[in-house]
């Protein structure tokens, strides 16, 4: 090795390699999948090319390199438990990768591996260390490595099916069971004799003399449902090099937490935590977590109870744990994310725009652990001492754990696992089926009455054709879940009827409600769900008693349902003005219709911009006013889909299904193409003029890909409309304008505030210039250096840095202390010549004041700036400083 390698380097050195070679470098994805149901974290390289992969995207280019972002914690691929306790497994990691799309294949790609990992002007391996592992069949790949590259025969390794089926393989990669496969060829690394491992294809060779840094798949079948494989029209190339293990070789260590990235974050831990740092490995996690944890929260993901929330949270007190193992009494870990930004903020500059809201939802989980941690460790401690390495800690020991001082199961066993002791896995979750079905039983309405209630007799629904009442028998009573044969006023419980004009909750419209009267009393019908073929009424008795095998008059509430209807209608008016409008990628992701209000989620890759949505808006509208008769038809599900219908919300269909047409129609090649068409089984408008109005009144991204609107018809709309125009009324009565001029005047008083705002920066600024002369002469000695410590009044954090630029230019070797005061807050800066910062550092004194203030701050060696709410003991805080300085300048 002739010179060492950062980090950073190594990542802008891959990219500058195959820009030279005519790839586009495309930005690291982010860390939640786009799209992808299947994975719950970006795993690899590969992730956001999978289209492309597939021949399902065009994205005009087919040669592309990346730095991808990755997390291997929770789901299929988890790395979590083993972090801390071996040389190379990380929560996150960076994968560098190039691809081709059908460009280039084998004869160019093995040549990009070879030159970057060897040429004097990249890398400069030693080729003699390197040794290349193919397919077992693929010659043409040995003949590259062989002949083109000059490899001996010896350093090739040929790896055939070696996990038990055919092309199971650890050099053959497959896409799924069926789908785009192709075989590899990895490179390895030799460490050299005196580490202990073997080459891969050997029995030793899980050790660490041998390791894997690149890995290039050559996507060249498609594999077939009988296990066949037929040669892919466009071959492409999917590879990977993981930036940590690159790093260690070009660094001239075996570990990955030796290399630089984690050493000046472990140093970071270790002074945080005031120990040393003698590679401990809980500062290992400290040092692995830290980075997954800042990259999920600038991401979008916070910790919560499921999904990928809660692998948050798991990671966040896996660390916090390990902090105290090293002596962490009080929260520490949000004081990770400076080093980590300093670290890794210019290649993700996102990590320096978010870190404050990083911080805040760190340190929000760790006081929230912090309640529950240590009561539970002393209780798992108490446990554990009774037992043995070798023994079982009881099921029910772990499911109190998580049940009462929120420990995690996985926590838990990691604790274990240091004293040789393992979980009752099975235990535990049988412990944990009782608490859902507890869970489930809580809440009289939240029960699933699907699952207790079986009727032999179908329910009949005569709600279609404007019936909204009907003359009906109570076939069943239920209360608590058990049959009943009378239910009394005040009692919930559900009914089940002959016949139901009650429409229940399907297709994204709520269940409906209403009344069912008796000769001896009245049940109030909250709401309305299907049980198999029966359809079943929740609700409670409001006056006298019902019985079964009454007679009875079941009546909905006709303004709701009107209502529900309208918005109903609506929503299929709004899926065909999206896809009309945005494109055919445009698909329904869900809908909830009410009486209130339309909620329709849709696929699409970024907001909908205001231009968009309003041409939307008038598409429907269009519709609404041809005032078009909507049209039911009852069909064979083949039939539906040549008329084109849409299939919608994964329902399961009959042989016949009923079929929505609604709006004008066009003709193609003689065809006619309605408006909208799809299937659906919900209440709708008879004409499209029902609907009156629809006014869209929000759009917002709910997820990777999805987006949603929100929108009103029909009175609800007026109602929206109308309160607009009163704030529109009072705003311009207000600015003593006309409605036409509110528009202008509002931005010439937006405009006017920033100039205020700007004036008032600036009289601040000048204010701390002219103090800047009086404050020089308050300089001190301490323990031999000149210390300048002054609190100011009047000045904010912004003027702060225009005061301390300002006195650094008349004492530049002096170690000056600012304290600006306004308006009850403190604006805290330091400032330490370069040539003293080996002695003390401006961040170190911003952290020790912050923290004797209740505030935060840190920032560089020689300049830092933090912030509190001033506190009652601030001049004692004050007072004291010198003596704290003195107390470091003396080390």
């Amino acid at each position: 090795m002739s010179r060492p390698f950062r980090s950073a380097d190594i990542r802008q050195a891959f990219i500058n390699f195959f820009k030279s070679k005519q790839h586009t470098h495309v930005p690291s994805s982010s860390l939640i999948p786009h799209n992808d149901p299947t994975l719950l974290f970006t795993n690899a390289g590969m992730n956001q090319f999978k289209d492309c992969f597939l021949g399902l995207e065009d994205r005009g280019y087919h040669r592309a390199v990346s730095s991808q972002k990755c997390v291997r914690a929770g789901g299929k691929h988890n790395d979590l438990d083993n972090v801390g306790y071996t040389a190379r497994h990380h929560t996150f990691f960076e994968m560098l990768g190039n691809f081709s799309f059908g460009d280039y294949f084998k004869k160019d790609a093995i040549p990009f591996v070879w030159e970057f990992l060897t040429s004097e002007d990249w890398l400069a391996l030693d080729k003699e260390r390197l040794y290349v592992t193919i397919y077992e069949t693929d010659e043409e790949a040995f003949d590259i490595w062989h002949n083109d590259i000059g490899l001996d025969s010896e350093r090739i390794i040929r790896i055939g099916d070696n996990k038990g089926a055919p092309y199971a393989s650890d050099n053959f990669w497959t896409m799924g069971d069926t789908g785009p496969c192709g075989p590899c060829t990895e490179v390895f690394y030799d460490h050299g004799a005196d580490i202990e491992g073997g080459l891969p294809g050997t029995p030793e060779e899980d050790g660490d003399r041998f390791i894997e840094i690149w890995n290039c798949v050559f996507m060249q079948f498609n594999r077939q449902k009988d296990g066949s494989l037929e040669p892919l029209p466009a071959p492409s190339v999917d590879t990977g090099m993981g930036l940590e293990r690159i790093s260690a070789i070009l660094q001239g260590v075996h570990g990955n937490y030796e290399i630089d990235i984690f050493v000046n974050l472990m140093d970071a831990a270790a002074e945080i935590l005031g120990i040393e740092n003698t590679q401990q490995a809980s500062l290992k996690v400290i040092a692995d977590h830290i980075r997954a944890v800042c990259f999920l929260i600038a991401d979008g993901v916070l910790p919560s109870n499921e999904g990928r929330g809660y692998v948050l949270r798991r990671i966040i007190r896996r660390a916090v744990r390990h902090g105290n193992k090293l002596g962490a009494d009080s929260a520490f870990f949000y004081k990770m994310v400076t080093p980590l930004v300093k670290e890794m903020g210019e290649a993700y500059p996102d990590l320096i725009e978010k870190q404050s809201a990083i911080e805040s939802a760190i340190e929000k989980e760790e006081s929230q652990f912090a309640k529950t941690l240590a009561q539970g460790l002393r209780l798992l401690s108490g446990e554990l001492d009774a037992l043995q390495s070798g023994d079982v800690l009881s099921g029910e020991t772990a499911f109190k754990l998580y049940d009462t001082y929120g420990f995690p199961v996985d926590l838990t066993a990691d604790i274990s696992r240091e004293r040789g002791i393992r979980i009752d896995e099975a235990s535990f979750e049988e412990h944990m089926q009782e608490q859902r079905l507890r869970a489930r039983a809580a809440g009289q309405f939240d029960v699933d009455y699907s699952s207790v209630i079986q009727i032999d007799t179908p329910t009949e629904f005569i709600g279609y054709d404007k019936h909204d009442d009907s003359d009906v028998t109570i076939l069943a009573i239920y209360e608590e879940g058990k049959a009943s044969d009378t239910l009394t006023e005040g009692n919930a419980g559900v009914l089940v009827l002959d016949r139901t004009p009650f429409y229940a909750e399907g297709g994204g419209q709520v269940g409906e409600n209403g009344e069912i009267r008796t000769d001896s009393g009245v049940f109030s019908v909250q709401d309305t769900k299907k049980s198999g073929h029966s359809i079943i009424h929740h609700g409670v008795v409001s006056m006298g008693e019902i019985h079964t095998n009454q007679s009875a008059h079941a009546q909905v509430t006709s303004d709701l349902r009107a209502a529900s209807a309208k918005n109903h209608s609506a929503t299929h008016l709004l899926h065909a003005a999206l896809r009309q409008e945005l494109g055919d990628k445009v698909n329904q992701k869900g809908s909830l219709v009410s009486s209130e209000v339309l909620r329709f989620d849709f696929s699409y890759d970024e907001p909908v911009t205001p231009q968009q949505l309003a041409k939307i808006e008038r598409i429907v509208n269009e519709q609404i006013q041809a005032n078009v008769a909507a049209r039911i038809e009852h069909m064979s599900i083949d039939e539906a889909m040549k008329k084109g219908a849409m299939a919608l919300f994964g329902e399961k269909y009959g042989d016949e299904v009923r079929v929505l047409t609604m709006g004008t129609s066009t003709v193609k090649d003689g065809i006619e193409i309605p408006f909208s068409i799809e299937l659906c089984g919900g209440l709708h408008v008879e004409r499209t003029g029902d609907i009156g109005i629809f006014k869209i009144i929000s759009e917002s991204g709910i997820a990777a890909g999805v987006r949603r609107i929100e929108a009103v018809t029909g009175m609800g709309a007026l109602k929206y409309i109308q309160q607009g125009d009163r704030q529109l009324t009072t705003i311009a009565a207000q600015l003593k304008a006309k409605r036409p001029e509110i528009a202008e005047r509002v931005q010439t008083l937006a405009d006017k505030q920033r100039e205020l705002e700007k004036e008032i920066e600036r009289l601040g600024q000048k204010l701390a210039s002219s103090q800047a002369a009086s404050i020089v002469n308050d300089t001190q000695t301490i323990a031999g250096h000149q210390v300048l410590i002054s609190h100011v009044a009047g000045i904010d954090g912004k003027s702060i840095r225009a005061l301390m630029d300002d006195i650094k230019s008349k004492l530049p070797d002096t170690i000056i202390v600012l304290i600006g005061d306004k308006d009850g807050q403190l604006a805290l800066a330091a400032s330490v010549a370069k040539s003293l910062t080996s002695t003390i550092k401006a961040g170190d004194i911003i952290r020790h004041l912050a923290g004797e203030l209740g505030g935060k701050g840190g920032g560089k060696p020689d300049y830092a700036q933090g912030g509190a709410a001033k506190p009652d003991n601030f001049n004692t805080v004050l007072s004291s400083l010198p003596t704290w300085l003195e107390s470091q300048l003396d080390k």
